[in-house]
């Protein structure tokens, strides 16, 4: 899931271009849904999980932030959640 919403992510930073520089605003809807639903399951994955394998709270912290930061889910999919 964090590789998901973080490729979204990096997807919606390629149509905003689209959307306030040439007026094409279909991509940017389109790419912006669907980036919008995984970045609340991500952050309802990591709650989960934190409860579920009772994660302390810097690491959850840290997981939840990483997923307002471009390329923070990469980052903390390979160092937190990777085993």
């Amino acid at each position: 899931m964090a590789i998901a919403e973080g490729i979204s992510y990096l997807a919606f930073a390629l149509t905003m271009p689209l959307k306030y520089i040439w007026g094409i605003k279909e991509p940017n809807f389109i790419v912006g849904s669907a980036h919008g639903f995984l970045f609340i399951a991500f952050c309802l994955l990591v709650v989960v999980a934190a409860l579920k394998f009772k994660w302390d709270a810097k690491k959850t912290g840290i997981l939840l932030l990483s997923s307002l930061i471009p390329f923070g889910t990469f980052w903390s999919e390979k160092k937190y959640l990777r085993h």
